[in-house]
């Protein structure tokens, strides 16, 4: 390990030995307030120290930690199912079809050229989404066995709040009772957002929900949005047959990707036959026939032209979800597209509550949401929490992934920060040959006068495992060379991000 490195890095442990009399003490410092509201003995039996609202990534995470910190804590969630919009019509039941529409792609193009020969291919619909739901029941069960063994309450129902310290829950079962909390946590989490004059029936004009349930593979699918959830849901029915057209109102797809990875990646989607119309929008759709018919315009405008198709995926992002809250009766501050506002321990305006994940700013990540529920509820029981937000990793599950951390060159550039660029493509790596699997490349920048990793960004397989080593890296003020000479195994993709980082602070070996 360079000696500069490890000047920074005790540097940085030091900055962690928090005082008083720190810059950043207000971030930091042991909050008095807080300590006696979480640990303050109950004037009554039924009153918790923390009360979360919503079960879903940021608040089961949040519930779970409050109980393991001592806290009398419970858990309402609308559902009736654990795991929020990730685990059951999210994340994971998207990341199941992912790898099964995957295995049947490659099954029926890829395994002839490994020497594996086989009659005929037949794709069983049903049993890949029986499968996809057994993964998401087996995962809610799970969340519910962990609110029981850390004695988390769960009450199942539509909660709003009667006061700050207490939450009218409409129960699944038809009644309703009161929930009090020293602490109440906001994590009800995003909504799908709808598009004007767009009819969303979850048959032929679907969001995410509906497209995880198709019953059939629709001949053509038409994709309103090229961010993470259009393009994955795109190359699953992609996969499975689809011919897909991707309309998306900007002039690229994922507007968070560092834009030279973005052009390969576009390229390769476009290799696997997925049509993009960027620069396009949508100003009408017609389902009344026996399929759908779109309208379209150029997004400055000009000349309309139509575009058909059997289904049509609504995918233009998501916004908070904080309908029916009562946060208005409370008098809890939102900025002008509905998130709440929160400071640098997740505390809104109004005294003991709190908000975390989708509701926030911030990335509308799950794993930037269980963060903040952590730091949250540290904060509460007067511990010290902390997220860094610009060390979120993002990843785009399609083949090849996406995965990037930190910043993007284009940022890099903004911010007037003299760099150096490092580059190693999947082509020149050994496993990825090996595997004919090459498509990609790993790209770091780093700050030229220090070699401080600014960010990483890596187009490959399993490219959402390879992005952690740099993210270690980049909260620890890590330098490319650090990456450089530390050993990594042979063969193995992560080969190229140790060549990448070489080819950051001086020279690659394999090209």
């Amino acid at each position: 390990m360079a000696m500069a490195s490890i000047a920074r890095r005790k540097a940085y442990l030091l900055s962690r030995n928090l005082s008083n009399s720190s810059p950043d003490a207000f971030r930091y410092s042991f909050s008095l307030t807080s300590f006696s509201r979480g640990f303050a003995s109950s004037s009554g039996s039924e009153e918790n120290d923390v009360v979360v609202i919503g079960g879903g990534p940021g608040g089961y995470v949040a519930a779970i930690k409050a109980a393991q910190l001592g806290l009398k804590t419970t858990c309402v969630e609308k559902r009736g199912a654990l795991g929020g919009t990730c685990l059951n019509v999210g994340c994971i039941p998207s990341k199941a079809l992912l790898h099964s529409s995957h295995m049947y792609h490659e099954a029926t193009h890829s395994f002839a050229s490994h020497g594996v020969k086989f009659s005929s291919v037949e794709l069983d619909l049903p049993a890949m989404m029986a499968q996809k739901d057994k993964a998401v029941s087996n995962l809610t069960r799970g969340i519910e066995g962990l609110f029981k063994k850390n004695k988390v309450n769960y009450v199942k129902g539509y909660g709003k709040f009667v006061s700050p310290s207490e939450v009218s829950v409409d129960t699944t079962d038809g009644g309703n009772t009161v929930v009090k909390g020293k602490n109440i946590i906001i994590a009800t989490g995003s909504d799908i957002k709808s598009l004007p004059g767009i009819t969303i029936d979850e048959e032929r004009i679907v969001s995410s929900t509906g497209a995880l349930a198709l019953k059939e593979v629709p001949k053509k699918l038409v994709v309103i949005g090229a961010g993470y959830i259009g393009l994955e849901m795109g190359s699953v029915w992609g996969r499975l047959g689809s011919e897909i057209t991707v309309v998306e109102f900007a002039g690229d797809i994922v507007p968070t990707m560092d834009g030279e990875v973005r052009k390969q990646f576009q390229r390769a989607l476009e290799k696997q036959g997925m049509k993009f119309m960027l620069k396009t929008k949508v100003v009408g759709v017609d389902s009344s026939g026996s399929g759908v018919k779109l309208t379209l315009e150029p997004s400055q405008g000009g000349s309309q032209t139509t575009l058909e198709a059997d289904v049509v995926l609504v995918s233009a992002g998501r916004t908070p979800f904080t309908a029916g809250l009562n946060l208005d009766k409370i008098g809890v501050e939102t900025d002008k597209i509905g998130r709440i506002l929160v400071d640098d321990r997740f505390a809104t305006n109004v005294s003991g509550v709190y908000a975390i994940g989708d509701v926030i700013p911030g990335p509308m990540l799950a794993h930037k949401a269980e963060e903040d529920g952590v730091a949250c509820v540290e904060f509460i029981a007067g511990k010290v929490g902390h997220v860094d937000y610009d060390k979120v990793p993002g990843v785009v599950y399609t083949h090849p992934e996406v995965a990037y951390v930190g910043k993007t060159e284009e940022q890099v550039k903004e911010l007037g920060v003299s760099y150096r660029v490092g580059k190693f493509p999947l082509l020149a790596n050994s496993r990825a040959k090996a595997i004919d699997d090459a498509e990609g490349i790993v790209k770091i920048l780093a700050e030229k006068e220090t070699d401080k990793i600014l960010g990483v960004h890596i187009m490959a397989p399993n490219a959402g495992e390879l992005i952690h080593e740099a993210a270690i890296a980049l909260q620890y003020d890590a330098a490319s060379e650090d990456i450089a000479r530390v050993c990594h195994a042979h063969p193995t993709m992560s080969e190229a991000v140790k060549e990448a980082a070489m080819a950051t602070y001086d020279k690659p070996i394999h090209i």
